[in-house]
């Protein structure tokens, strides 16, 4: 498989990006790669990137502080 290098990424775009990795529950490189497919309309030569995962419930910080306070009161 090759490789590619994004020289001058704008730090908007760059941010925009690791918010929609984060969101799709992707490795930055994987999001790249879906975003590229869906753009230009083709899978490539390995399986399409795995779907977002999801859960029964979202890890808010609220449930995790809660989570964390657990038995300690």
């Amino acid at each position: 498989m090759t490789g590619l290098a994004i020289k001058k990424l704008p730090s908007a775009l760059h941010q925009r990006l690791k918010q929609r990795a984060a969101r799709n529950h992707r490795s930055m490189t994987k999001e790249v790669i879906a975003v590229l497919e869906d753009a230009l309309g083709a899978e490539t030569a390995t399986s399409k990137a795995a779907p977002p995962f999801k859960g029964r419930f979202a890890l808010t910080d609220r449930f995790l502080d809660k989570a964390k306070r657990a038995g300690r009161e």
